[in-house]
């Protein structure tokens, strides 16, 4: 009945910039761009990364992100092959690491920001 989740839904307060960053920093595609007929959203771009797909939302009077925790979504993560490794690249790309890395249990953990300052969690199994 269920398969999967299809996809993580992301506002940005900039459209090209986030397309941009998840293009050139972890190598999604560009799958589509449409403008639905919405009152709230002018864009959307759909970018794929294997089987997982991001759904940028270029909305009408974008506010940023809470400064601090509270219900609801907190953050997407993505897996990696070796931590050390992936945490140098993405600084080489100009990408600050907001903490980490730090092992729990079997598994190493870290996490940056996109543009917007949302969190993404890298994790190594």
């Amino acid at each position: 009945m269920f398969k999967r989740i299809d996809h993580v839904e992301i506002t940005s307060g900039n459209l090209e910039r986030s397309i941009r960053f998840y293009k050139e920093v972890f190598g999604f595609a560009l799958k589509e761009r449409m403008k639905p007929s919405s009152p709230e959203v002018e864009e959307i771009a759909f970018l794929t990364l294997g089987d997982t797909m991001l759904e940028l939302l270029a909305i009408k009077n974008s506010a940023s992100p809470a400064k601090g925790p509270q219900v609801g979504f907190r953050t997407m993560a993505i897996e990696v092959d070796d931590m050390d490794r992936a945490l140098q690249y993405l600084k080489g790309k100009g990408v600050e690491v907001s903490w980490g890395p730090v092992t729990l249990g079997t598994s190493k953990r870290a996490e940056i920001k996109d543009p917007d300052g949302l969190s993404i969690e890298l994790r190594q199994w």
